[in-house]
């Protein structure tokens, strides 16, 4: 499938850039204690081998900086510093050769503090993110509009791209987020319309895998969708790997990245006769390290597979007691229940 993706700016971060025409990226961000230099980076390692491919780090204190050339040195993606309550911290992590930083409007207010981090981040090629979300929102804006919503959010980010082009500063990517799905996808919907910068996509606050999932899915693909969006985060209660691997799904089930194999099945009915959510879960383990663009069907009858699933490059089929094996639709062979994963393995490396 195909998105007209709306266009954008480009916007390098390190050595990753963003934005139309390049692919979506994928971040995530460490829950380890910055200063820990080894803990982080070894998180860090941890997330880029899964597929991160931009991190960021919470900068917070002078013990945090002390992490950071260290950080920079050995990662093996670009670092995105996230400053908060000291406009100082985003400037001495830019001197210590921080790739990007992201900064909240709600605390870098102080059109002379604001001049300071542009001026130094100009000076080095460093590009801000201006993340937005519930708690930056301009009151003006809030008044205006009554309350925190798609036009007070846009509007406040809006705001603050503004203030950084008087600083005669335009190495800016904006990320406009909220807890509630719909919110985020309108107000990134409005401010797509309002400039060009790139735009990080994800829903915050969004809970644990199982709904977490769910609402990032919601929030992100819909924009994704409408050809909004050129990085992603799944915000998540879990391991940040996780995180990597929802992001990953989204992209691949849209058809905008490939991250290997891409398994179907069917949601079983009465019809089935053989194990099939066990089959396909130890179909996942097996092929989940192989790096081939193509898509494979598990599906449990003759009706869903090969029939329904004749798109697909290669599947299974279920029968009583043993099952078939097609490719685009044609059965190629018949072998009992227990030999259909091995078989399927054997005509993938075929492929």
């Amino acid at each position: 499938m195909k998105f007209l993706r709306r266009e954008s700016k480009v916007v390098f971060v390190g050595n990753v850039p963003i934005g139309n025409p390049h692919p979506v990226i994928i971040q995530s961000m460490t829950n380890t204690r910055t200063y820990d230099g080894e803990k982080t980076l070894k998180q860090i390692k941890e997330l880029a081998n899964e597929g991160c491919e931009l991190i960021r780090v919470g900068i917070t204190s002078e013990k945090d900086l002390e992490s950071i050339p260290f950080l920079v040195n050995n990662s093996p993606i670009p670092i995105i510093g996230d400053i908060q309550y000291d406009y100082r911290h985003g400037i001495k992590a830019v001197e210590s050769g921080i790739h990007g930083i992201r900064i909240n409007p709600g605390y870098v207010a102080d059109k002379e503090k604001l001049n300071a981090i542009a001026t130094a981040c100009k000076a080095k090629g460093v590009s801000i993110r201006v993340g937005v979300n519930s708690g930056s929102i301009n009151p003006h804006w809030e008044k205006v509009y009554g309350g925190v919503n798609e036009k007070s959010l846009a509007h406040s980010a809006l705001d603050q791209v503004k203030s950084l082009e008087e600083c005669d500063f335009n190495n800016i990517k904006v990320a406009i987020k909220a807890s509630d799905p719909m919110t985020m996808i309108k107000a990134n919907r409005l401010f797509s319309e309002l400039t060009e910068y790139p735009l990080h996509l994800g829903v915050t606050e969004s809970g644990t895998s199982t709904m977490g999932i769910v609402k990032s899915s919601i929030g992100i693909g819909a924009l994704l969708a409408d050809g909004i969006g050129d990085t992603i985060r799944v915000s998540l209660t879990e391991d940040p790997i996780e995180e990597i691997r929802a992001a990953k799904r989204i992209l691949q089930a849209l058809g905008l990245r490939k991250f290997g194999i891409n398994i179907i099945s069917c949601p079983t009915c009465s019809r089935t006769n053989i194990d099939l959510i066990e089959l396909v879960k130890k179909a996942e383990k097996m092929l989940e390290n192989i790096d081939k663009d193509i898509t494979v069907a598990i599906m449990g009858c003759p009706v869903n597979g090969p029939g329904e699933a004749k798109e697909a490059d290669i599947g299974i089929s279920g029968g009583i007691s043993e099952g078939t094996i097609f490719k685009r639709g044609k059965i190629i062979k018949r072998v009992p229940e227990n030999e259909l994963l091995s078989t399927l393995m054997e005509e993938i490396n075929y492929l």
